[in-house]
């Protein structure tokens, strides 16, 4: 039997949510009004109006801040899921039809978003003039739960990753290049292969990065391979590591093709065999309404940006 509807007096308006989760975000009524253009009086007073429709004390006020109750803070977090809620029903509606129209919000990993989005957004921009790009730069982890908070619409991030209620396109494989300084001797090999690395300082990106983990698949099931201590935390940082001295490491192709190594006293050398030791893709919420859109996406970039000559073996 369903349960009986609450009243509509009892409802919070969405205007005393935002007011909640603004004030879980800054932790004053002051710095809250600000947040959300209102004055800290009017702040206080839907605060107040929301604690009598709901019955219970959603804040402790005191001189230090404000500190939300175990039931204010129950009562934030569903206020921000339920105002996603309703941003995505605005969204969806707004574009009902028209592809890519009005705000789509994009992320893409550290180690693809420089060096792919510069080509893609121009081209993304021409063929949906409407469209409003949002961008998020994030490790994997974090694009996946804003796919699934509904803050993210799409992403593009490094396959295989495997994520429930994560659906995802390939769009191309990205071969790995063999980064040294100028001069190394492994620069001039003709029949340069991972196992060559086995008595190398393989530098890597900090834990986190997705390439890190990438990078010891190529080389992690060469017996003996030796791994440095020394991490970076990001591409640009770990050439300027190898222009150092401090060791060698695997460059992706794109960023490569991209100028990441540029001025940098490096050697860039592709292996004998081409190494490629990841898939770029682009993933999605299951049964988001904008699907269809990051199918488009991975589309696009796989026509248009991967199958141009450049990028053909």
């Amino acid at each position: 039997m369903d349960e009986p509807r609450l009243p509509a007096s009892s409802l919070p308006t969405l205007r005393q949510l935002q007011f909640l989760t603004a004030l879980r975000s800054e932790g004053s009524f002051v710095a809250a009004a600000d947040a959300v253009g209102v004055t800290q009086p009017t702040l206080s007073a839907g605060i107040k109006e929301l604690e009598a429709a709901l019955g219970v004390i959603l804040v402790e006020r005191g001189r230090a801040g404000a500190t939300l109750t175990s039931a204010g803070e129950e009562a934030a977090v569903r206020a921000a899921q339920a105002l996603s809620e309703v941003e995505e029903l605005v969204r969806t509606v707004k574009a009902a039809g028209k592809p890519f129209a009005g705000n789509f919000r994009l992320g893409a990993i550290p180690t693809i978003a420089p060096f792919l989005l510069p080509r893609a957004l121009p081209l993304l921009k021409q063929r949906f003039p409407s469209i409003k790009l949002q961008l998020r730069e994030d490790l994997t982890s974090r694009l996946v739960e804003g796919l699934r908070a509904r803050t993210l619409d799409a992403a593009v991030i490094a396959l295989p990753y495997a994520a429930p209620g994560i659906e995802t396109a390939p769009v191309a494989e990205d071969e790995f290049l063999f980064l040294c300084p100028t001069g190394h001797k492994l620069a001039e090999r003709n029949d340069l292969a991972p196992e060559h690395l086995k008595s190398e300082d393989v530098l890597l990106l900090e834990d986190g990065h997705c390439l890190r983990e990438h990078t010891l698949s190529v080389c992690g099931a060469t017996p003996g391979r030796r791994s440095s201590e020394v991490s970076a935390t990001s591409l640009h940082t770990l050439v300027q590591m190898v222009a150092g001295g401090l060791g060698v490491t695997l460059l992706p192709k794109i960023a490569a093709e991209a100028g990441a190594a540029a001025g940098a006293h490096v050697s860039i050398r592709p292996f004998a065999e081409p190494v490629y030791g990841r898939s770029i893709g682009v993933a999605w919420r299951e049964g988001s309404p904008r699907a269809d859109e990051a199918r488009t996406l991975a589309k696009l970039l796989r026509e248009e940006i991967f199958a141009s000559p450049a990028r053909a073996p």
